[in-house]
């Protein structure tokens, strides 16, 4: 598995430095990503990524103790995992994981509170889903999912490690049975468990300051070797390069809904101002007809007194 690790790390290295226009070179190895570099934890994503890609060993870790199966098996993963929706918006999972049972699991990094909400959880657990069964197949078919979210502080703020969610009976506490799970570990928890030392992992910046080893390796080869710096220097720059087409995207996608917006206020405005030059409509009813309000009306009919 190193050799593996060791020779994917080579071939990143050699393409990253081939499209930057020459080996190794100093335009690649900013200070400023450098910086960034010693400063990250796994509690960043982008780092994070980076860490758990190509290395099942470190994922099945973390899911071993998240989710208390010691015998889990990690027997596919993917880091920056997108799932598109046909009709909707797709989502980038920053860990998508199998094991040998087929249960598979979504992990997320946040480290904002509102990044970590419920029905992030329940939108990322239906796109889970969706494609879960091919056409005929019975519902039985389908497998537990997990959506785990690890985050920098205590979202629910109960003071708990782990916080784990099913559906179930108010009343009588009756499992609902349907395979769908939400888990948040606290970032913030220290307990003497696992649990406690995998936060403390999550939160270092000094790979020797960590508890596990197949975490603490990975950590190393991205902070503490010329190729695994370059490395993460080109991921940050395609994270950045990435976000910033995203929110130029986002921005466009606004200013079309503010143009449609505007368009259609205009169209009422021209609509109310034909009903009141008719006169036939009482205010209110001009109102109803255009969607504008009753003093919006009230101030047209002013404007052309």
């Amino acid at each position: 598995m190193a050799k593996i690790i060791h020779n994917g790390m080579r071939k990143a290295v050699k393409a990253a430095a081939q499209k930057a226009g020459a080996d190794r070179s100093a335009s690649v190895m900013k200070p400023e990503c450098l910086a960034l570099i010693e400063n990250f934890r796994l509690m960043d994503d982008t780092f994070m990524s980076k860490c758990l890609e190509n290395a099942p060993e470190c994922i099945e870790l973390i899911l071993r103790i998240i989710i208390g199966k010691r015998d889990l098996k990690v027997v596919k993963s993917q880091t920056e995992y997108p799932i598109k929706s046909l009709q909707g918006r797709g989502v980038r999972f920053d860990v998508f994981a199998k094991d040998s049972r087929g249960r598979e699991y979504d992990i997320e990094i946040q480290r904002a509170n509102d990044g970590a909400e419920p029905r992030r959880a329940r939108y990322n657990s239906a796109l889970m889903d969706a494609n879960a069964l091919t056409s005929g197949e019975d519902f039985g078919g389908l497998r537990d999912t997990y959506v785990i979210f690890i985050t920098e502080n205590d979202v629910m703020g109960r003071g708990q490690g782990m916080y784990v969610f099913d559906r179930m009976d108010r009343k009588s506490g009756l499992e609902f049975g349907d395979g769908a799970h939400v888990v948040y570990a606290n970032g913030t928890w220290r307990g003497n468990d696992a649990l406690g030392r995998l936060m403390h992992d999550f939160n270092c910046r000094e790979a020797e300051e960590m508890h596990f080893n197949v975490l603490k390796k990975r950590v190393s080869q991205f902070k503490g070797s010329e190729e695994g710096r370059l490395i993460m220097c080109k991921a940050v720059e395609e994270y950045a390069e990435r976000r910033a087409a995203e929110s130029k995207a986002e921005g466009i996608a606004e200013g079309e809904r503010k143009g449609e917006r505007k368009g259609k206020r205009e169209t009422m405005l021209a609509m109310a101002k034909r009903l009141l030059a008719n006169g036939k409509l009482m205010l209110k009813e001009i109102a109803e007809c255009t969607g504008l309000s009753l003093a919006q009306v009230k101030k047209l009919q002013a404007e052309m007194a």
